[in-house]
């Protein structure tokens, strides 16, 4: 051991990265978390399938991050998805490519990597801290609160890997976001990011649908155009299909208080089809029969279509228009303690290249308190590790400078 003792702020999968690199490196590493137990909001995400990274060519990988892209790209670079993968290996967890390129563990979960991970911290004599939640700064140490009370702690560097503002009830609450403003640091005020929408849905169709999914349609918005499903709520529409939009659509919100996600309901055909074959069902015919048997739509889909259109249904023209362009009119993004993830956090400009605050040497940032933003689809967890791996590097490379 080199002598030096290193704070790391929060226990989740950026401040565990870190933490690993640090203790590797020789440094004497302890974890403060602020919850009874780490990594709370990996170990939920895990739950359904732990999506650890992704398989896509990493030109396009590196530029799913958005504005933040060029600013995470030396610590992506240190840390790519394979690195992942074999990182992941190393601690006896295989993972496969599914249908989407997305990266899971074979056991499909988080807490057998957890458990992994946190034996080989054990082994690197990584100590933990639950229930010790910083409080702030005093004039030569950090101040946490705990069960046996106030604690000081002096150290000779910190890294902060607190999270962004989703799942609050996880840990990651930024509660001391004011306390770093109050230091000099820029802060971005979080957003919700991942999310779902407010939809103004009449009471009979969300009494009736609510938590029906809408499978095989094409959404479009300022984002692109991109197949998946999405599910009918009581308060509007979220899902995997919503989520890749929801960046594009809370920015639309925002400028201009009003956004539509534009929905085909039948991506496989086109609009001349469904009208002629809407055209040779017979008048009489209600509208439910002439969707099911001209267009092949029934249920939740035939439900929005009545629910949102504006136009008369009876016209076949009118009716395959909106078939393959119905509007959904959005009211606004579900609350950030909802949300999967979010946007905002540490201004980049506060932050040197090596995740150094400036207004604060020798504190280093990573993960989500970091103001970027990704979709989901294993680019979340990856650019945490990556950050945390690369804060890690930085804190090292000070203290020996």
């Amino acid at each position: 051991m080199n002598g030096k003792q290193i704070a790391i702020i929060g226990g989740g999968p950026s401040g565990l990265m870190a933490a690993e690199f640090l203790a590797e490196t020789g440094h004497a590493v302890t974890i403060y978390d602020s919850m009874p137990t780490v990594a709370r909001k990996f170990l939920l995400a895990g739950k359904s399938g732990l999506n650890i990274t992704h398989s896509e060519d990493y030109a396009l990988f590196v530029k799913r991050f958005g504005a933040a892209s060029e600013h995470l790209r030396s610590a992506l670079d240190g840390f790519r998805p394979e690195d992942i993968r074999g990182w992941a290996r190393a601690l006896d967890t295989e993972t496969f490519v599914g249908s989407s390129g997305r990266v899971f563990p074979k056991a499909m979960k988080a807490s057998p990597l957890l458990r992994a991970w946190l034996r080989r911290l054990e082994v690197l004599g990584v100590e933990l801290r639950v229930r010790h939640r910083w409080t702030g700064f005093t004039e030569d140490g950090y101040v946490f609160a705990t069960p046996e009370g106030s604690k000081i702690v002096r150290c000779d560097g910190v890294l902060l890997a607190l999270g962004g503002a989703s799942w609050p009830r996880l840990g990651s609450d930024a509660t001391l976001m004011p306390c770093l403003r109050a230091k000099g640091v820029g802060i971005v005020d979080f957003r919700a990011a991942n999310c779902g929408f407010d939809v103004d849905w009449s009471a009979p169709f969300r009494e009736r649908f609510a938590g029906a999914p809408l499978k095989s349609v094409m959404a479009t918005s300022d984002a692109g155009s991109f197949p998946g499903e999405m599910v009918v709520t009581q308060h509007g529409i979220e899902g995997s299909l919503v989520y890749a939009h929801s960046a594009a659509l809370r920015d639309r919100l925002e400028e201009e208080g009003a956004a539509t996600l534009t929905l085909d309901l039948m991506p496989g055909r086109t609009e001349n089809r469904l009208s002629k074959d809407l055209a040779r069902q017979t008048a009489k015919a209600s509208l439910s029969t002439r969707l099911r048997k001209g267009a092949g739509i029934e249920g939740v889909k035939a439900a929005v279509l009545r629910e949102l259109a504006a136009a008369d249904l009876h016209d076949p023209e009118q009716l395959a228009r909106l078939i393959k362009a119905l509007p959904v009119p959005l009211v606004r993004p579900r609350p950030i303690a909802e949300a999967i993830s979010s946007a905002g956090g540490i201004g980049w400009a506060s932050v040197d290249r090596s995740y150094m605050l400036n207004a604060l040497p020798g504190v280093f940032v990573a993960g989500e308190m970091l103001d970027w933003e990704a979709p989901t689809g294993g680019y979340l967890l990856t650019a945490c590790l990556a950050t945390g791996r690369a804060a890690a590097h930085g804190l090292n490379a000070w203290l020996n400078s």
